[in-house]
């Protein structure tokens, strides 16, 4: 089968498609025949390299994969069977056929998008979850860092159920900032040296909750606009320097915590399929949008990553087989 792989670090360039085996899913997995693959920001950063999340080459891309249960592993759960269609979040995502754990798949009817779809196992579970983390009160006000992008776009939606007064969410180009705007959220410009200043008009008191998946000096600028009770939720650090917190910077009474999917499936496991089942009904339903940005077959595979370097996409980019 055909499977995307980078032999070295650098740019989109690196990216090529091999020919490699059909995975045989071990206990608890299941086999799928991809349909359409999400592209996950972090993966530019792994092929660029030179991130504390380095791995072994040759890479692989991570992703949420489409498609249909071709084969069972041992052990997989009651109810999971072959031809059901699924999305589910795989380590190497980009190919022909991947493999999932059986026990986080969501499942996708027979006519529904397949871009849409590739959100309901890990990207839309992942933004509910970063909302509940962040304790936001009824009335209260969040921002919401890269809130266009896969996550961000997401959380914004979802954060309307949360009843908060205010949805403050970041950018960095005029044409996402109109796309938050559309979202109903507070768009304001991190390329402006003094986005902080544009919050603190929007927020006198300061943000009841903050979701940051940068890092670095926005990381740093965003726990000082938490307000006194507030929390500042970290859930991945796309600049690639990861935060540091000093403890006085809480002495405010601010709290920090950290989200990992991963983490959550493991500690929480119940938990975290009540997540992908309350995503996907309020996306049957309608009261949830995934946006995707553009489609491109599995060969295209460089423009894709083309595009999460330079981040100019609204919402999701998927990969067809």
């Amino acid at each position: 089968m055909r499977a995307v792989r980078f032999h070295q670090h650098g740019g989109p360039e690196v990216l090529r498609l091999d020919e490699v085996d059909v995975p045989e899913p071990t206990a608890g997995q299941v086999l799928i025949e991809v349909e359409a693959i999400g592209a996950n920001a972090i993966d530019a950063v792994l092929r660029r390299g030179g991130s504390a999340w380095d791995r072994p080459l040759p890479g692989t891309l991570t992703g949420d994969v489409v498609g249909r249960i071709t084969k069972l592993g041992p052990d997989t759960p009651p109810g999971v069977a072959i031809g059901q269609r699924v999305a589910g979040l795989t380590e190497d995502a980009f190919a022909d056929f991947a493999t999932a754990d059986a026990n986080f798949l969501a499942t996708i009817p027979d006519d529904a998008d397949a871009g849409e779809a590739t959100m309901m196992s890990m990207t839309a579970p992942l933004a509910l979850r970063l909302l509940e983390s962040s304790r936001l009160p009824a009335g209260g006000t969040i921002l919401i860092q890269s809130a266009a992008g896969t996550v961000g776009h997401l959380a914004v939606q979802l954060a309307r159920f949360f009843d908060p007064k205010t949805i403050i969410g970041t950018a960095s180009s005029p044409h996402r900032l109109d796309f938050i705007r559309e979202l109903g959220a507070e768009p304001v410009d991190l390329t402006d040296p003094d986005w902080p200043a544009r919050v603190r008009e929007l927020a006198p008191e300061g943000a009841d909750a903050v979701l940051d998946s940068v890092g670095g000096t926005v990381f740093d600028q965003g726990l000082g606009l938490v307000k006194p009770l507030g929390t500042m939720v970290t859930y991945g650090a796309i600049t690639t320097e990861l935060p540091v917190i000093p403890a006085h910077s809480l002495f405010g009474l601010q709290s920090v915590t950290g989200v990992s999917m991963l983490g959550w499936r493991q500690v929480r496991p119940d938990g975290a399929r009540a997540d992908i089942a309350e995503v996907t009904r309020r996306w049957q339903s309608g009261d949830l949008h995934p946006v995707v940005d553009s489609t491109h077959p599995l060969t295209d595979v460089i423009r894709i990553h083309e595009t999460l370097d330079a981040r100019t996409n609204l919402g999701r980019l998927i990969a067809t087989t």
